[in-house]
């Protein structure tokens, strides 16, 4: 069998595949994911999610389909609060051995 070649992943999928404001993407994936984590945890149906967050019930759908682009950064933040997740948000200096700064959740 042949070597492949393979590039090793900078950390964000949304970045390797060079999409435009890929920070975002992440954050926003990582924010979903959360919410998804939540909703589990909790053993809760869309139905349900959807009254405690105070979406419709494809909105849930949407989220759990990785269907993201009607939800900001900022709305799936309050969707984290409605399921009662601090959220603490730091601003720091950007590392000097990266090149550019970052957007990140953790």
């Amino acid at each position: 069998m042949p070597n492949k070649e393979f590039t090793p992943s900078s950390g964000n999928v949304f970045a390797d595949l060079k999409l435009p404001y890929a920070d975002d993407l992440l954050a926003k994936a990582e924010l979903t994911a959360k919410i998804i984590a939540e909703i589990q945890r909790r053993r809760l149906t869309q139905s349900q999610a959807a009254a405690i967050l105070g979406i419709d019930q494809p909105k849930v759908s949407a989220l759990k389909q990785g269907r993201l682009s009607g939800f900001s950064i900022e709305r799936l933040m309050r969707l984290l609060l409605r399921l009662g997740r601090d959220i603490e948000i730091t601003v720091k200096r950007k590392a000097s051995s990266r090149p550019a700064a970052r957007l990140r959740v953790a």
